[in-house]
């Protein structure tokens, strides 16, 4: 599939006919003979000096007697403030971003400090991701809004873009709030932190 192929699939996400994971996309920047500028390896390695806030991006069930879906994710961003956009990164693989896309809607939970657990949670495949976790409806889109999260930014799908392997989602945001005080839970090289302390929470992570 190439890349109009996987905007115009990207694009579809926003209908309400039946959707998907894509396929993992088989994109080369250097010839077969050719050695590769960047080894993955080293990537993870330099980006992971970039250090990130996480989030659980949530949406809710397809259906009254179904469940939520939610996923952990450290690629999130604020985007625009005229309109306001955010925007969040997925892989095109995942299971639950078709969840979301049907929904066309999510809300994106700012954990905060002491919320790693929570992370690990929502970053295990097929399982029960909200046994045990308190929240309520958000107030625009009905998305969980996690207890304890520092904020909390309720969304519209917006737009879908194709990056490699992975799709760049655009909400609009239609309410959001946040907790004073909250110290946010951060992402670095490869573990949590703690902002200020100079520590780090044990753990790991991955989108």
């Amino acid at each position: 599939m190439g890349h109009a192929g996987a905007a115009a699939a990207a694009v579809r996400y926003l209908g309400r006919g039946p959707v998907e994971p894509l396929p993992r996309p088989e994109l080369r920047c250097v010839r077969e003979d050719e050695r590769a500028p960047v080894e993955p390896g080293e990537f993870r390695r330099v980006l992971g000096s970039f250090a990130s806030g996480v989030t659980v991006i949530t949406a809710p069930p397809e259906d009254p007697s179904g469940s939520p879906a939610g996923f952990a994710c450290q690629s999130f961003a604020s985007l625009s403030l005229e309109p306001p956009l955010v925007c969040f990164m997925v892989g095109r693989t995942s299971a639950t971003w078709p969840r979301i896309a049907r929904a066309g809607v999510f809300c994106v939970n700012v954990l905060s400090a002491g919320q790693d657990g929570l992370c690990r949670a929502f970053a295990v495949s097929g399982a029960d991701k909200f046994a045990g976790v308190a929240y309520d409806p958000a107030p625009a889109s009905g998305s969980p809004r996690l207890a304890g999260a520092a904020a909390w930014i309720d969304c519209i799908v917006h737009a879908v873009h194709t990056g490699g392997d992975h799709l760049i989602v655009v909400g609009r945001v239609n309410a959001l709030g946040a907790e004073e005080p909250a110290d946010p839970l951060l992402f670095h090289r490869g573990r949590f932190a703690l902002l200020g302390q100079g520590g780090k929470a044990p753990g790991r992570t991955s989108d």
